[in-house]
């Protein structure tokens, strides 16, 4: 059976992501397809979605104005595997504090029991490129690439930690949900992307 699988296409790094998703599809040999997209409509078809990094307080309030916010939620409540990437992970938080200015007031989806904190790691010219591990989902290995990114410095009960660096959580997962810090799609290595259409193949067939 086939799956759609959708990039969230407000703002943010949404062709690396379709190119690592497509290429992910490929090498797993799956009978399914990544699209862009923007609307309640075109969410409401999809049988997983990435957010991607991006600027997290834009993509949440174009999100909310257009009513793909509700929708998100009600599919994601319905067990929709979600990748949320960098700004992703933070609009799938309960909650967002930023270094600089505190909490914000920035739409969210309130899905994972997180405390986050934005631009943890310093802002633009502190990105940086390190080796981290994903044990618990079998990529013992992976190339973080870290642009202003959040960390997570505490967990709720129902969500696992998949990896920490600097003794900052960088990676979560609850269920068929994913956060992390760093930009999987900004390097060669697909996979996470491969891990997580996996878990989209698996929720639609």
């Amino acid at each position: 059976m086939s799956f759609t699988l959708g990039i969230l296409s407000i703002q943010g790094d949404v062709a690396e992501n379709l190119i690592s998703t497509k290429a992910a599809i490929s090498e797993l040999g799956f009978d399914g397809k990544v699209i862009d997209v923007k609307t309640p409509d075109e969410i409401s078809q999809l049988d997983g979605l990435i957010i991607p990094g991006g600027e997290s307080t834009t993509i949440g309030e174009l999100s909310l104005v257009n009513g793909s916010l509700k929708v998100l939620k009600e599919k994601i409540d319905n067990g929709m595997p979600v990748l949320g990437i960098c700004a992703g992970m933070i609009m799938l938080a309960k909650t967002a504090n930023d270094k600089v200015v505190g909490k914000t007031d920035q739409p969210l989806l309130d899905i994972l029991d997180i405390k986050l904190e934005r631009n943890s790691f310093g802002r633009q010219r502190q990105s940086f490129e390190t080796d981290i591990s994903l044990d618990s989902i079998n990529i013992p290995k992976f190339n973080g690439v870290f642009i202003r990114a959040p960390s997570v410095s505490d967990v709720g009960s129902d969500v696992e930690v998949l990896s920490k660096f600097n003794g900052k959580i960088v990676a979560v997962k609850k269920g068929n949900v994913i956060g992390t810090s760093f930009h999987p799609e900004l390097t060669e290595d697909i996979s996470l992307h491969k891990y997580f259409v996996n878990l989209v193949n698996s929720f639609k067939n």
